[in-house]
């Protein structure tokens, strides 16, 4: 007799789903062999404990299916997992940031007309420790290296006289500002006996947030990277050219075959992961020779017309150089609520690392903090794990627009050279002047206009080595089919003109300096893009909101031009550039700069 085909529901999901279903299955195929369906029959039962286990099957179905989704997944190893693989580093606790005011006494050197003895200007190394002096004790690590010897527009140093003798300065107070981040120092040794193939150390504490530093017992440093194929590090080496006081380092791009990868657990954990080669077999890459080519295809067959893939041939196998010494590991703690701490207590120096030359002394120097630390917190929260990791994933680490491209050249860091604007543009090459360029024979290639800042935070022409640090930091986060050109913009100086009626008994001079506060602010530097037009009605609204003003006369902008320095070359028409009360900017990108506010904005009361 042949076998019956059983109608069976895929559909059901809990419990009394399952029931309902087993019950009309013993209905239809088993009619006369049970028939009793009350609650308290034998049968009913073993059907609800079937149905049971259907519901909990269910259950642990759809949870693990809704744990491979980040929109939907709860676990937070899951989530750290998704997150990973989406490009997010996690974070189990958030630090504090604060702005130090680092300040350095220094004698007049009187061979010198009392200008300040630079000899006795020290360095203040980066990652010193500065810890506060309220209840929390809260340590503070310096991003940067503070050195009163250089001066820039984006990392000045002010000059006080402190006191006087004879009528002459006898010393002065330098003075220069530094972000530092909540963290304490803390170090492990790991014992290393035999290579092993991605040697992985687990670094277990409270509010990690990450590692400061890996050096072998050999004194070599190993370097972390995002991922282990990425074989290159950024370095910094001083800049010894003649523009080392506007670029005080070059970046360079370093192979590092010692490198490794780190990886924060739901946990609190840290596991550190170095790579799989040997000191004889280093992280070279693969080059593609006929000996190579498509060794990786099934079976080792070779076909003249296969598509191969590049992965085949070259990649790394090694991933960086297995340690096979003793680690000492740097990683740095803290952070939290408690970091945020008050101002004027972060001024304990006993931890900085202070450069000495001449006969300065490291008494001279003091710490504090103008304002409080902000931005100390727990770490991500279940939502903010997705949305971040959406978020990093979307951008894939890679400069693709021009958007992109914006910004990760306004993020070069300024040790490396002030970038002050920048424009970027598809457009033909319309010459071959060509101030540098990552590849510089594309028609349709990017353009990047650049500006930097002088040390009076003018514009002005950016130096050769800034644009080869820029050159250098770009090429790391370009696509390969990419081609990028480098280009000065161009400055165009102007003045500003105006002439108004005073209301009755307003003092004429007070409206003046209203009036012209707002257009300095209007036009700060700051504030300015290239190819930003100029909206002369915009001025004309902006003056007349100026309180005491009945009257806006006249509002002109006038181009300055010199050819001794103390303006850009360029000039412009700029009545040939306005059209129905707007400014446009040239066709070859420019920028609108009042580079000297006090003397060249001008007002006039007149009557009418």
């Amino acid at each position: 007799m042949a076998k019956k085909e059983r109608e069976i529901k895929y559909s059901n999901r809990d419990f009394n789903d399952f029931r309902t279903s087993l019950i009309e299955m013993a209905k239809s195929y088993f009619p006369d062999t049970y028939n009793d369906f009350s609650d308290t029959s034998p049968g009913m039962m073993f059907i609800e404990m079937a149905a049971y286990v259907g519901d909990v099957l269910s259950f642990y179905q759809d949870t693990q299916l809704q744990e491979t989704f980040l929109n939907y997944a709860q676990d937070k190893k899951n989530l750290f997992n998704l997150a990973y693989m989406m490009g997010y580093k996690p974070k189990i606790t958030g630090v504090s940031e604060v702005e130090l005011t680092v300040s350095c006494i220094v004698p007049a050197n009187a061979s010198d007309s009392y200008n300040p003895n630079w000899a006795h200007a020290v360095v203040v190394n980066p990652n010193s420790v500065i810890t506060s002096t309220d209840k929390s004790n809260t340590d503070f690590i310096t991003t940067a290296p503070v050195d009163f010897q250089f001066s820039s527009s984006y990392d000045p140093t002010e000059v006080i006289i402190n006191s006087i003798s004879s009528g002459n300065p006898a010393e002065y107070t330098l003075k220069k500002k530094v972000k530092a981040f909540s963290g304490t120092v803390k170090s492990s040794t790991y014992e290393i006996d035999s290579s092993e193939k991605f040697k992985t150390l687990t670094v277990s504490d409270t509010n990690i947030v990450g590692i400061l530093d890996i050096t072998g017992s050999s004194g070599d440093t190993y370097y972390e990277v995002p991922f282990l194929g990425q074989d290159t590090v950024f370095v910094d080496t001083t800049n010894g050219g003649a523009d080392k006081g506007q670029v005080p380092y070059v970046l360079n791009l370093r192979k590092a075959p010692k490198r490794f990868t780190t990886r924060l657990q739901s946990n609190n954990d840290l596991k550190v992961q170095f790579g799989a080669g040997t000191y004889d077999s280093d992280d070279s890459t693969l080059l593609p020779d006929p000996t190579n080519v498509g060794s990786g295809t099934n079976q080792g067959i070779k076909r003249i017309d296969n598509a191969w893939d590049p992965s085949n041939f070259t990649f790394s196998r090694a991933y960086g150089i297995a340690p096979n010494e003793d680690l000492l590991v740097r990683y740095i703690t803290g952070g939290g609520v408690s970091a945020n701490v008050p101002a004027n207590t972060i001024s304990t120096k006993s931890g900085a690392s202070i450069n000495l030359r001449s006969n300065a002394s490291a008494d001279n120097v003091t710490f504090n903090n103008l304002s409080p630390a902000k931005g100390g917190r727990e770490g991500d929260t279940v939502t903010e794990l997705r949305e971040n990791s959406l978020r990093s994933f979307n951008e894939q680490g890679r400069a693709v627009t021009l958007q992109d491209y914006t910004i990760r050249s306004l993020s070069l860091p300024s040790k490396f050279g002030s970038i002050g604007k920048v424009f970027v543009t598809q457009d033909k090459r319309t010459n071959t002047n060509l101030t540098d360029g990552i590849v510089d024979n594309n028609p349709l290639a990017l353009s990047v206009y650049v500006l930097a800042y002088d040390n009076n935070k003018n514009l002005t022409t950016a130096s050769s080595t800034l644009k080869q640090n820029l050159k250098t930091y770009l090429s790391e986060w370009m696509v390969l089919s990419d081609s990028v050109n480098i280009k000065d913009a161009f400055v165009v100086n102007i003045g500003v003109n105006y002439e108004i009626i005073v209301r009755p008994n307003y003092t004429g001079r007070n409206v003046l300096l209203d009036c012209n506060l707002v257009l300095q602010d209007y036009f700060d530097i700051s504030k300015r893009n290239i190819n930003q037009t100029i909206n002369l009605a915009e001025l004309f609204v902006l003056i007349d909101k100026v309180k005491g003003v009945q009257t806006v006369q006249k509002v002109e902008i006038v181009n300055k031009t010199t050819s001794d320095g103390a303006y850009s070359q360029y000039g412009y028409d700029i009545a040939g550039a306005t059209r129905s009360s707007v400014i446009y900017p040239s066709y070859d990108p420019c920028i609108f700069e009042i580079k000297y506010p006090t003397l060249d904005i001008k007002g006039r009361i007149t009557t009418l």
